[in-house]
């Protein structure tokens, strides 16, 4: 388990088509691809059979970002409404680096953030994922307060007080100098930016795993679940990225495999989506897609073992 997983206070509470397997409410989807427009991965989602489902607001890999029109934005809302499918997460593009010392990727990644913030307002999109980035030249500490400060710039005079949005802070795999490694890192973030956006947890099964928390073992899923109380706090966490690990307990490898078909086994699935602590959540799939039909491949898997 992380050193001081148990650190910071509890952070506090923050104010379709579906298979006959589970309960309509459960909310499982995956990541599906934007390609030909917002609207269509919505209306792609009931196909593989999600009713949630994450996207990118432009490309991840880009500084540049696309535009959200307002047509699309209509689109967008009119297919949800329609479908179902809700609630809609954004992940953050993989440039922004929130607590860089670099005041030049710094300075593009609240500009590029802002962006985002303001894609997911327009979208309607209840939560946009973001991981706080790496303090490399920096001590902990320092980083911290930088990535609070960098996202209370990015969001500053946007309208969001009267939408259902929030920015999720990721837990990470735990790498060196990586933001966000624990539990108690996450709630920290959390507490700092609290005054100033609408802040909640989302929590990544590969990144928890190979970050050193237990959550295969029984024993070692109740004292992970006891760290999360401590620390972030069950309401908090709006969203899991469901992911089977390649690598070991430990190991600080982000490499995402099916579910049930990795280090973390389908065991594990089967307990988190059976845990009523996490009944508000949506559970999301960033599962390799290797070969077509591997999105459904995914949801199917989660949806069974949701219902076993």
């Amino acid at each position: 388990m992380p050193k001081g997983a148990a650190g910071p206070p509890k952070a506090k509470k923050s104010n379709t088509a579906t298979p006959a397997v589970i309960p309509p409410r459960k909310l499982i989807g995956v990541h599906l691809s934007t390609t030909g427009g917002v609207a269509g991965a919505v209306r792609r989602a009931p196909e593989v059979g999600a009713n949630t489902l994450q996207i990118f607001s432009s490309s991840p890999r880009m500084w540049r970002a696309s535009r959200i029109t307002p047509d699309q934005a209509s689109a967008t809302r009119a297919a949800r409404e329609e479908l179902g499918v809700g609630p809609l997460v954004i992940h953050t593009s993989y440039l922004v680096n929130l607590c860089s010392q670099s005041e030049e990727v710094c300075g593009k990644s609240v500009e590029a953030f802002r962006g985002e913030i303001e894609r997911a307002l327009a979208l309607g999109a209840e939560y946009l994922v973001v991981h706080p980035g790496s303090y490399r030249g920096m001590t902990r500490k320092q980083g911290l307060e930088l990535a609070a400060k960098s996202i209370q710039n990015a969001i500053d005079g946007l309208p969001w007080q009267q939408t259902p949005f929030h920015i999720l802070i990721e837990n990470t795999a735990g790498s060196e100098h990586s933001l966000g490694g624990s539990f108690d890192q996450v709630a920290e973030l959390i507490e700092h930016l609290r005054p100033y956006a609408p802040v909640a947890a989302c929590l990544d099964t590969c990144h928890t795993h190979v970050s050193g928390y237990d959550i295969v073992s029984e024993a070692g899923w109740i004292e992970t679940m006891a760290q999360i109380e401590r620390t972030v706090g069950f309401e908090t966490v709006r969203v899991w990225h469901c992911n089977d690990a390649k690598a070991p307990l430990g190991s600080k490898l982000d490499r995402h495999e099916h579910i049930g078909e990795g280090t973390i086994g389908a065991e594990t699935f089967r307990r988190l989506l059976h845990d009523e602590r996490f009944a508000h959540a949506a559970f999301i799939a960033e599962t390799p897609v290797d070969e077509p039909g591997d999105e459904m491949r995914n949801i199917m898997a989660l949806r069974v073992l949701s219902a076993g």
